[in-house]
């Protein structure tokens, strides 16, 4: 299946960056550019695109407004946005409106191209660095110094804890993976249990869900208790939770 891809950006040259990495796969298809928010809504309208590629900073319209008003009508398509370092301010209200991911506009081309592949099979692409930002977010955010502990992590067990808290931490599945002695399809699926536990629409959520409830600050404190650097939670490669 051709995966259907909008761009979105009010910089002609990105737009042309973005359609030239797309034109030479065979899987992926631009069906069309808009240089502002209502010029996407529009276009998503009639073009019918399965991946929307979002700038944030846009005239008449910007990406949260645009993305917003898309999802009210289509609510299957996937948003992605590609942010810049000096964006922050505006990843949170994306990532509440819909967004499904997030990568950097200096992203590598592979980087890019399965962000779209990975959107269109409703996962969630994040590049770490904007993971780590949102989390760093979050942890300013914080206004209680006690986390009050979410009824939604009831049903977690210790090892997506683990993982949970190592979200929350900023890291990515192979690091966790890593860090706890686990295969990273492993890792995979505690994040997609993680994700039905609680909730959570992405893995970004799902870090701010381990901040807000102080995972990452427990898992720190628990691993200075513990002698000749001996981690949280390290179990075998196959460890399952």
């Amino acid at each position: 299946m051709t995966i259907r891809v909008l761009l979105v950006d009010d910089q002609r040259l990105v737009r042309a960056g973005l359609r030239a990495l797309c034109a030479p796969e065979d899987d992926i298809e631009v069906v069309g550019e808009a240089a502002d928010g209502l010029e996407a809504v529009r276009l998503a309208d009639r073009l019918v695109p399965d991946v929307v590629l979002m700038d944030l900073r846009m005239p008449r319209m910007d990406g949260i407004a645009a993305t917003t008003a898309i999802l009210a009508r289509r609510p299957r398509t996937r948003i992605m946005v590609l942010t810049t370092f000096d964006d922050d301010d505006h990843l949170y209200p994306a990532l509440a409106v819909g967004a499904c991911g997030f990568l950097v506009k200096d992203a590598t081309p592979g980087e890019l191209l399965d962000g779209i592949r990975r959107a269109a099979r409703d996962e969630h692409p994040f590049s770490p660095d904007v993971l780590r930002r949102v989390v760093n977010q979050a942890v300013l955010s914080r206004r209680s110094p006690q986390p009050t502990p979410a009824v939604s992590l009831v049903e977690v067990t210790d090892r997506e804890r683990d993982v949970l808290a190592l979200l929350g931490a900023g890291l990515s599945n192979a690091e966790i993976g890593e860090r706890l002695q686990l295969a990273v399809t492993t890792v995979k699926t505690h994040v997609a249990n993680l994700l039905t536990k609680t909730g959570s629409n992405n893995r970004v959520q799902l870090a701010v869900l381990a901040v807000r409830t102080g995972l990452p600050e427990a898992a720190s404190a628990d691993r200075s208790r513990h002698v000749d650097g001996v981690q949280l939670g390290e179990g075998g490669p196959h460890d399952a939770g």
